[in-house]
C-alpha cells in the first residue's frame, strides 16, 4: 500500500502480502466512508488490501514487486505515482489511499491535492497520527529512531486538512489486538513480532531503518524479558475491547474503559467531502 516517485517497495516489498492481510473491521470503515461511490481511485494500491471488490477501481502503484502480489481477480494497477495521477478532473466518484501517504516523500502534498482534483466525492485517507503513534511503548522505549522518522514522514492532521480543503472529518480507528494486518502499529499487543524478521520486514518502520538500529533493538535483553509483561497488558486491553464491541460510528474514547487502548491508537481515518448546495424549486 504505497506510492512514491521512486518505488521504495521494489526493495522492501517482498513477502508483504504474507503478513499484511486485510482487516475486515478496517475494510468495513473504508467501505462506509466511500459511501455510494461506484468508481474509486486507489492511490498506492500495493497488493490490493482494502480495495473494494464491488466497485469499479482504478489502481495506481509504482512498485512492480507489490503489483506482482496482487490477486488476479483485482483490477490491474497502472504504474504511476501520486504526484501525477493520469486522470481528468472530477473523473471518479471517490479516491482512497490506505497507509500510503507517508511514502510519497516530496509528493505528499501534491498527491493529496491530485486525489481531490480527480474525485467528485469523498477522498478517504487512512494514516497514522505520528503525535499519537510515537507514544506507543515500542517507539518510545526501544525505537526512538522510528518515532523521530515518523514525525518527518507522516503529514500532520492539520496539513492533511489544509491539502484536502473543504469539509474534513477525522475518525480514529481502533487497532485490535487480533488484526490480521501486521502493520507496525499492531506490534502494540505483540512485542514478540519485534523478534520475527518476516514481521519486521513487512513494515516500513523497520525496513527503512538502519540494520544496526534494528539489530540493537531486536537483540535487546530488556525487550526479550519484557515480552511476558507486555503480553499481559495486551491481554487486559483486549478483554476491555471485548466488553464493548467496536462502535460502528468509530468514535473513540467515549468511555474511560478505553483509556489504556487509546494510547495504542495508531490509525487515523480521514474523510473529505465537498460541499454541495441544494436549491429548492
Amino acid at each position: 500500500m504505497t506510492s512514491s516517485p521512486s518505488p521504495r517497495y521494489d526493495a522492501i516489498g517482498y513477502g508483504y502480502a504474507r503478513t499484511r492481510r486485510e482487516d475486515p473491521r478496517i475494510a468495513s470503515a473504508i467501505e462506509e466512508a466511500l459511501g455510494s461511490a461506484k468508481s474509486v481511485l486507489n492511490v498506492g494500491a500495493g497488493t490490493g488490501s482494502y480495495e473494494p471488490r464491488d466497485r469499479h477501481v482504478i489502481a495506481i502503484e509504482p512498485s512492480d514487486v507489490m503489483v506482482a502480489q496482487r490477486p488476479a481477480a483485482l483490477a490491474p494497477a497502472i504504474k504511476a505515482s501520486a504526484g501525477s495521477v493520469p486522470l481528468r478532473d472530477d473523473s471518479v466518484d471517490a479516491a482512497m489511499a490506505i497507509l500510503s501517504v507517508h511514502h510519497w516523500d516530496e509528493e505528499r502534498e501534491i498527491g493529496v491535492r491530485e486525489m481531490r482534483r480527480v474525485a467528485r466525492g469523498p477522498v478517504v485517507l487512512l494514516t497514522y497520527d505520528a503525535s499519537v503513534s510515537s507514544r506507543m511503548w515500542l517507539a518510545g522505549d526501544y525505537f526512538p529512531e522510528v518515532a523521530e522518522r515518523d514525525q518527518h514522514v507522516f503529514p500532520t492532521m492539520r496539513e492533511l486538512t489544509e491539502w484536502l480543503g473543504g469539509d474534513v472529518r477525522i475518525d480514529p480507528i481502533p487497532l485490535a489486538r487480533d488484526t490480521p494486518d501486521w502493520m507496525l502499529g499492531s506490534f502494540w499487543a505483540h512485542p514478540e513480532r519485534v523478534l520475527d524478521a518476516q514481521a519486521r520486514a513487512a513494515t516500513s518502520g523497520f525496513a527503512c531503518t538502519e540494520n544496526s538500529v534494528v539489530d540493537r533493538c531486536s537483540e535487546s535483553k530488556c525487550l526479550d524479558s519484557g515480552i511476558e509483561t507486555m503480553d499481559s497488558i495486551a491481554k487486559n486491553d483486549i478483554e476491555m475491547v471485548q466488553m464493548r464491541p467496536l462502535s460502528p460510528s468509530f468514535r473513540f474514547g467515549e468511555s474511560k474503559r478505553w483509556t489504556r487502548l487509546k494510547h495504542r491508537l495508531t490509525g487515523r481515518f480521514r474523510v473529505q467531502r465537498r460541499r454541495v448546495s441544494a436549491v429548492a424549486d
